[in-house]
């Protein structure tokens, strides 16, 4: 049962950092459309009590909420 734990425990800590280092090449802006997709989904989540609709209709808002964030000034 330990070496089970151990193994998934080691497997999402290993998916986490790959997933991290894929962010090392993204621009600012991609990087706040990415925030703010997380962020508006997890907010769509919580508002809607868990709804897939609320989740990604969240993220969806958030994404373009950070796109217009980081987008230049003119």
């Amino acid at each position: 049962m330990k070496t089970m734990q151990r193994f998934w425990v080691s497997t999402v800590v290993m998916a986490l950092l790959f997933g991290l280092s894929a962010c090392d090449s993204m621009s600012k802006r991609d990087k706040n459309i990415a925030i703010g997709a997380g962020v508006g989904g997890v907010a769509g989540s919580v508002l809607t009590g868990g709804s897939a609709v609320g989740t990604v209709g969240g993220a969806a808002v958030g994404g373009v909420i950070g796109n217009e964030v980081s987008k230049d000034k003119k």
